[in-house]
C-alpha cells in the first residue's frame, strides 16, 4: 500500500478485516494511547496505529498521519455501528467532511469529486493534510496542522453518535478549547522566553476573546471542557503537555498549572502525570527520528519554521496581495501603524478579520481560513511591511 498513489484505501479495505481495526483495543482510552504512540496526537506519526505493518514501503510521516487519520475514524465509526462494512463508514467519512466543509473557503473547492466514496475520502485526506499551503516538509505542518487532526476525530465521534445538526459549531468549540489550553499552559511559565511570547501572541490571535485561567470566564471555560468526554480532555493535557515541553525540564509552576487545569476539568483522575509520562517517554524513545526533540527549544524552532513558510507564501503572491492591501484602506493602515507600536485589541481584531477577508480572495492563502492556519496570521503581520515595503514605505527602491 502507498498512500501517496491513488487507489491507497481500496488497499487498506482489502488488507484489513475491519475487526482488525478495533478489537486489538479494550476501549476509546486503549485505542487513544495506541494512537499517542505513534506519534498521531503529537503531531509527528512515526508508526501506525499498534505498530501494524500496513505496507512494506518506508513511508512518510505524512503517509503514516494519513493512515492513522483513516484509521481513527473508521474505528470511532465502527464502534457506533459495529454492523456497518466498509462502504458505510467511508461514506459516513466523506459525509461528515462535506458538512463540515460547506461554506469554509479552501477544504474541498478544488476537489472534483467522483462516484467513487474510496477516491473521494482519498481526496479529501490528502487536502486535509496539504491544507497549510504547498511548502514540502515544514514542521509547521506537523507541529499544528497535524496535532489539530484528532478535532477532526473527536468531531466525527461526536457525529457518529448523532450530533450531525451541531457539527460546525461543535468542531469550532473543540478547536478554541484545544488553543485555549495551549495558551493558558504556556502563559503558565514563569519566565517566558522570546518565542514563548511569539506564539502565545500566535494562539491568542486565533481566539476571539483570550481568557484569564484565573478569571470567572476561564473558569467557567474550564468547566465547559470538564462536561466534554474523556478523550477530549485527555486529548487537551497531552496540547498543555506539548505547549510547555522546552527543555525537557519543567518548571514548579509549569507543573502546578497542570494539576490545576486537570483537577478544573477532570476532578479526582491523574490524568496530567500521564499525559507528561507519555511525553517524555515518546521524546526519549524518538529523539533521533523527531526534529521538535532535537532542538533545546522547540517553540524557537516553531516560530522560524513558520516564519519561513508565510515569508514564501507572501513572495508567491506578492503582486496580488499588494493589490488587495491597496484597496482595503483601514488595513493597510493598521498595518502600517503595527510597525511602530502594538495595536490594542480592538485594533487586533479588526486587522484579523480584515485580513482574512484578504486571504479568501487569494487561493494560496486560504490556509490562514482553515483549521489552524489562524494561528499564523501575527507571523503574517509582522512580515507583510517586511515582504512588502513599496506598499508600506513611499521612499522605497527596488531592488
Amino acid at each position: 500500500m502507498n498512500p501517496s498513489s491513488a487507489g491507497w484505501i481500496k488497499k487498506f479495505i482489502k488488507e484489513f478485516e475491519k475487526t482488525e481495526l478495533c478489537l486489538p483495543f479494550a476501549d476509546d482510552s486503549a485505542f487513544y494511547q495506541a494512537l499517542k504512540q505513534s506519534g498521531f496526537i503529537y503531531g509527528m506519526s512515526l508508526s501506525s496505529i499498534g505498530n501494524k505493518v500496513v505496507s512494506p514501503l518506508k513511508l512518510t510521516h505524512e503517509e503514516l498521519t494519513k493512515i492513522n487519520l483513516l484509521h481513527s475514524l473508521l474505528y470511532f465509526h465502527f464502534e457506533a455501528f459495529p454492523e456497518h462494512q466498509y462502504p458505510e463508514a467511508v461514506q459516513k467519512i466523506v459525509s461528515f467532511y462535506k458538512h463540515l466543509g460547506k461554506g469554509k473557503p479552501g477544504l474541498l473547492q478544488k476537489l472534483n469529486f467522483s462516484q467513487s466514496p474510496n477516491e473521494n475520502l482519498e481526496g479529501i485526506i490528502n487536502a486535509r493534510l496539504h491544507e497549510n499551503g504547498h511548502i514540502e516538509k515544514t514542521e509547521i505542518t506537523s507541529i499544528f496542522t497535524y496535532v489539530l487532526l484528532f478535532i477532526d476525530v473527536l468531531a466525527f465521534r461526536n457525529y457518529v453518535n448523532g450530533a450531525e445538526d451541531d457539527l460546525k459549531l461543535d468542531f469550532e468549540s473543540l478547536e478554541l478549547m484545544a488553543i485555549q489550553s495551549c495558551a493558558w499552559a504556556l502563559e503558565s511559565k514563569e519566565k517566558p522566553k522570546k518565542y514563548d511570547l511569539v506564539v502565545i501572541d500566535m494562539l491568542h490571535s486565533a481566539l476571539r476573546h483570550p481568557l484569564v485561567f484565573d478569571s470567572d470566564h476561564g473558569i467557567e471555560f474550564a468547566n465547559q471542557i470538564k462536561s466534554r468526554h474523556d478523550l477530549t480532555k485527555l486529548f487537551f493535557l497531552d496540547v498543555c503537555c506539548l505547549g510547555i515541553w522546552d527543555d525537557k525540564v519543567l518548571e514548579d509552576q509549569e507543573v502546578q498549572f497542570l494539576k490545576d487545569f486537570e483537577q478544573r476539568i477532570v476532578a479526582g483522575q491523574h490524568f496530567a502525570q500521564q499525559s507528561l509520562d507519555d511525553l517524555r517517554s515518546f521524546s526519549i524513545q524518538h529523539a533521533k527520528k523527531v526534529q521538535l526533540f532535537e532542538h533545546a527549544n522547540p517553540i524557537k524552532h516553531l516560530y522560524k519554521t513558520s516564519s519561513d513558510m508565510v515569508k514564501v507564501l507572501i513572495l508567491r503572491n506578492k503582486n496580488r496581495l499588494i493589490k488587495e492591501l491597496l484597496e482595503s484602506g483601514e488595513l493597510l493602515k493598521l498595518l502600517t501603524l503595527s510597525t511602530v507600536r502594538d495595536l490594542n485589541t480592538e485594533e487586533k481584531q479588526k486587522v484579523k478579520e480584515q485580513l482574512l477577508d484578504v486571504c479568501k480572495t487569494i487561493p494560496s492563502l486560504t490556509l490562514f481560513l482553515l483549521p489552524g492556519g489562524s494561528l499564523l496570521l501575527p507571523i503574517m503581520v509582522k512580515l507583510i511591511p517586511k515582504m512588502l515595503p513599496s506598499a508600506f514605505n513611499d521612499n522605497a527602491v527596488d531592488d
